[in-house]
């Protein structure tokens, strides 16, 4: 019986010890995710800041165009006396604006795609947040089985002392029977 019940200590040691392996493991794989997280969070963070310089960057243009382009009316308003020399000015305003309107239409190009770039991080920083969650009840629940199995040793380990104190008895018991049945 004793035996038994020290395969039964052994065998609970060793759940014990699976179990402290696999939350170690756990512990480890949620620290991996948390520095992801971590990561993807800054990655996140620098583009929304690269975005923001280049609205910045598509702004300033703008309102330079925008200047570029009074001044460039005036220009035309001043011009208007010498009608060769308005035409010349009307083809360069023309191929300014154009280049200019490219260049807009580049700038709302990259705005857009940093703003994809953005929508799809934060997709990943929501889906990594998921699987905290989910490795973090896993962790619960874990400690609470290495909770109920070091609660189930320890019970098992009064028993077999109490189990050895009987069997000690037994013994000076038997001891003095025998002592009494020489005398």
């Amino acid at each position: 019986r004793v035996t038994g019940q020290q395969q039964d200590i052994n065998n609970l040691m060793q759940e014990k010890n699976d179990v402290d392996e696999e939350n170690a493991y756990l512990k480890n794989e949620f620290s991996n995710l948390y520095q992801k997280l971590k990561d993807k969070s800054q990655e996140l963070k620098d583009t929304e800041e690269c975005a923001q310089k280049k609205e910045e960057q598509s702004r300033l243009v703008i309102k330079n165009m925008e200047e570029e382009n009074k001044k460039l009316n005036t220009c035309c308003a001043d011009l208007l006396n010498d009608l060769e020399k308005l035409r010349k000015q009307e083809a360069e305003w023309k191929m300014e604006k154009s280049g200019n309107d490219a260049r807009i239409k580049n700038l709302e190009t990259d705005l857009t795609e940093a703003r994809e770039e953005i929508k799809e991080l934060r997709i990943t920083c929501s889906n990594l947040s998921s699987q905290i969650a989910v490795k973090q009840e896993e962790l619960s629940h874990k400690n609470c089985d290495v909770i109920r199995a070091e609660k189930e040793l320890q019970e098992l380990q009064n028993l077999y002392r109490e189990n050895t104190e009987h069997t000690t008895q037994q013994a000076e018991l038997i001891k003095k029977l025998q002592d009494l049945n020489t005398d």
